[in-house]
């Protein structure tokens, strides 16, 4: 068949203009189009797109392209295609205008997955604005469409987490943009980010990791890949810090707070670190005597453990016990602890080591009390 003759002189002169491994590609639409193989179009031009030398054809494609067989293509791929193009205007508010028109366009009935898609990309737009309240908006009436259908692309989670994460990082939020930045990263292949927003969100995270004040486990994060992207840049000592922090090591904090100068947020926030850190010394402390039968920890000890007076670790206990951090009792009288449960840790390897040794040490008790139980009642071993 012909086909139409703005298209047909749109590809040829795109043909004509292109490097030659780009000249192809046109070559190639021309041809699916002709035919009218309309699946294998989509995927050829969204294997396109998504090439970052492409980037300066990509508003073109959408308008004079796209735009004319867009009713015979999956409605999630046109709206990520129309998002690939707005990210190339010059102007953010631009960018949101065009994606709010794109949502208009696919609000139909069998097209909500690509409307709730498209309006939660023109928050983010929004949001790049500052509209938090936009942004807010959005989000809420995304949640609820999303949780009422039965199947959800991947790609529709990964733009709710990401538009969450953003707007939670606005609002120093610190522990919803660590639990949304999470859940986005299991949405996505951390390796199709650049390097550039590799090193970003891992930063961010460790920040939000370390600023929370209900985030006591970094085990999440510390086991993640995305950490990996820090490692050689300037920000590899955060590593070093939250590794510090998970294993409650004050020593080891304190030999890098020298570096916390270079980061504003966490200077502002130096305070709320030193008592942090002390938390998760008294959580180890409490850890390591799991399974020892050291149920009953001393003030004086926990106050050599934490470096605090012992006139402040009652306090600290407490604080321990409403964050649900510990499960106990405090006896003010002999100055005692007591701890019947200790949030579960993510081991780092000295952690481990120091578990291997105290597994050694209860397989030596058991191995004691069978003897001098066999010792005493040998009518029982018979």
């Amino acid at each position: 068949m012909d086909i139409d003759d703005k298209v047909s002189t749109y590809l040829q002169t795109q043909q004509q203009h292109a490097t030659p491994e780009f000249a192809q590609y046109f070559g190639e639409f021309e041809d699916l189009y002709e035919r009218k193989i309309w699946h294998q179009l989509t995927t050829v031009v969204e294997k396109f797109i998504n090439i970052p030398e492409a980037a300066p054809y990509r508003v073109g494609l959408y308008h004079e392209f796209v735009r004319d067989w867009q009713k015979h293509m999956n409605k999630v791929k046109l709206v990520l295609f129309a998002l690939a193009a707005a990210r190339q205007l010059d102007s953010i508010s631009d960018a949101a205008e065009f994606m709010e028109r794109i949502a208009g366009e696919v609000d139909k009935p069998e097209s909500q997955e690509a409307f709730a898609l498209a309006s939660l990309e023109s928050a983010h737009f929004k949001l790049l604005l500052n509209d938090l309240d936009a942004t807010r908006e959005t989000l809420e009436k995304s949640q609820r469409m999303i949780e009422s259908f039965a199947h959800v692309d991947p790609v529709i989670y990964a733009s709710f987490y990401r538009v969450c994460a953003d707007y939670y990082k606005a609002k120093a939020a610190f522990g919803q943009y660590y639990k949304n930045a999470l859940l986005l990263l299991a949405c996505i292949d951390i390796q199709e980010l650049s390097k550039e927003d590799r090193v970003q969100r891992a930063y961010d995270l460790a920040i939000a990791a370390l600023l929370s004040d209900t985030i006591y486990n970094f085990g999440d994060l510390l086991s993640h890949p995305i950490l990996d992207a820090l490692k050689g840049t300037e920000h590899e000592w955060m590593i070093s810090l939250l590794l510090a922090f998970n294993a409650g090591n004050i020593g080891k904090f304190e030999a890098l707070i020298a570096q916390l100068q270079a980061q504003p947020l966490l200077v502002q926030q130096e305070t709320f670190l030193q008592q942090k850190i002390r938390l998760m010394a008294l959580i180890e402390s409490m850890f390591k005597r799991q399974g020892t039968g050291a149920r009953t920890i001393s003030f004086g000890t926990v106050s050599a453990e934490t470096k605090l007076p012992a006139g402040e670790i009652e306090h600290l206990v407490m604080k321990a016990l409403s964050l649900g951090l510990i499960r106990g009792g405090i006896d003010q009288v002999d100055q005692q602890i007591t701890v019947q449960w200790v949030q579960p840790r993510y081991l780092g390897k000295e952690q481990i080591r120091n578990l291997v040794e105290r597994l050694a040490q209860w397989e030596g008790r058991v191995k004691d009390t069978a003897q001098r139980m066999s010792k005493t009642t040998p009518e029982l071993f018979a």
